[in-house]
């Protein structure tokens, strides 16, 4: 490696010493340089007539003083760029000055557009498709019509394809894709080509979001989402029956998913970014599809059938269709054993109107409700939960809460548990790192904190923990 070192130093130096001349040296700095010699000279002269001997820290401070002299000018050069610190922040123009905000506007559509051209449109995917096919790669034994690349041919399909194509063709991502695939040196065509495809479509979907990113700051505000699902709405033939009436409440039922899931902190926006990593927009555009299978659709909470199934049972609670929820009307969501105190906790967590909750706070508590083994879900009940905001579940907290699971059990004639039994059964559950205190990341981790909650929630709940062998055997059975 030295001898390397030694041969690339020697030819820098060839190349800015042509000829093998000596290298130039600014005649300031010999002019320095010469002064500095001239006053040591002095100096030493000076302390050989006077015969007087001075300490280490004298001598130090005598040459630091000296260099300060020698050196003053250039020090003064340097120190005026530090006065003035370049701007590097620039605020978001007022809402009032309209034309920064034209400006700000017109700027940001020039770069997506210009971004969105950078992409592969349909014609381009097609080419690419074709260039694997007419490779000389190989197919595999097992599967005729599997077929595979090495990195020769992979780097010769990307010199063909031309320069649009080479951000996807990097030496990077041969490697992830063959750590993937599990093989040596090669890659399997159809997985190169849709790492592609996917590739494209999620720089697609980000310029797309990125329209209604108002501030361009990288964040979607519930209003923004609520714009950006409005607009896809016509695009999604599972959708094509919606009545035009319940498409205003379709927006927001679909649009509290996102919310409620990335926005822990309930600041009211979410990141661009998160929305591409996860799940939900996959299953969004799936509604694209226009023979979606029912079961597939009574499973995407974005359908058409579920909108209408929360919705609906939104309408048949409020009894007194004001297009509000009493304590009253909540308690007869789902098995109607939800208890009271957690149902009066919600309302002490949540934003209410006059004691009553909306569209939108329902949204939560069924979005809580029906995905409890998810940590977003699982914090929301923990908030309800944690009536002291203590930052975790004790023994006293928990028996407020299985108090109402008793006053429930006396009122359909059966027999009350005992506390100290249930109490023991969750801790042993949850094993949380304190032995006496329950923390939302003890519930998280054990992957048992959905039960945990539910036998603190509803009497269906903890019926359904107390009787899991028999159900489980009658499962089996059937």
């Amino acid at each position: 490696m030295s001898e390397i070192k030694n041969a690339n130093e020697s030819v820098e130096t060839q190349k800015s010493c042509p000829l093998n001349l000596p290298p130039v040296v600014d005649e300031g700095e010999i002019k320095t340089n010469n002064k500095l010699k001239d006053r040591l000279r002095k100096y030493i002269k000076k302390l050989d007539k006077s015969g007087t001997s001075i300490t280490k820290e004298e001598s130090d401070k005598i040459e630091v003083e000296t260099f300060k002299q020698l050196y003053k000018p250039k020090f003064d050069g340097i120190e005026e760029t530090y006065k003035k610190v370049p701007k590097f922040y620039f605020k978001l123009p007022r809402s009032d000055d309209m034309l920064s905000q034209k400006l700000r506007e017109e700027t940001r559509a020039q770069f997506l557009q210009k971004k969105s051209k950078e992409l592969l449109d349909n014609g381009e995917l097609k080419h690419l498709w074709s260039l694997l096919e007419k490779s000389n790669g190989s197919y595999s034994m097992s599967n005729s019509d599997e077929l595979t690349i090495d990195y020769l041919q992979y780097r010769k399909i990307r010199d063909e394809a031309g320069p649009k194509y080479r951000p996807y063709f990097t030496a990077e991502v041969f490697g992830r894709l063959q750590a993937a695939e599990g093989g040596i040196g090669w890659v399997r065509g159809v997985s190169l080509f849709n790492y592609v495809m996917r590739r494209v479509w999620l720089q697609q979907t980000r310029i797309g979001l990125s329209l209604y990113d108002v501030t361009g700051q990288g964040y979607l505000t519930e209003h923004d989402l609520e714009s950006y699902i409005a607009e896809l709405v016509p695009s999604l033939a599972a959708l094509d029956g919606l009545d035009s009436s319940f498409t205003s409440f379709y927006v927001c039922t679909a649009a509290r998913k996102f919310l409620f899931f990335l926005d822990p902190l309930r600041v009211g926006r979410v990141r661009i970014r998160d929305v591409l990593s996860c799940s939900f927009l996959d299953d969004l555009l799936e509604l694209r599809e226009e023979d979606l299978p029912m079961e597939l659709q009574e499973q995407n909470w974005f359908s058409a059938a579920s909108a209408l199934r929360v919705y609906g049972q939104y309408l048949n609670l409020d009894r007194d269709h004001n297009g509000m929820l009493s304590i009253n009307e909540l308690a007869g969501y789902g098995s109607g054993t939800l208890t009271r105190a957690f149902l009066q906790r919600v309302f002490q967590q949540c934003l209410t109107y006059d004691g009553e909750i909306d569209y939108k706070t329902y949204l939560d508590l069924v979005l809580a409700l029906e995905n409890r083994r998810q940590p977003a879900a699982l914090a929301y009940l923990f908030r309800v939960l944690d009536i002291n905001s203590q930052g975790y579940l004790d023994a006293f907290t928990l028996n407020y809460f299985f108090k109402a699971i008793q006053e429930q059990m006396i009122a359909h004639g059966a027999e009350p548990v005992n506390f100290d039994d249930v109490k023991d059964e969750i801790f042993d559950m949850i094993r949380p790192e304190h032995p006496s205190r329950i923390t939302l990341q003890d519930l998280v981790r054990s992957g048992q904190g959905h039960t945990a909650v539910s036998i603190l929630l509803e009497l269906h709940g903890f019926w359904a923990y107390e009787n899991r062998e028999a159900l489980a055997a009658a499962g089996d059975h059937s």
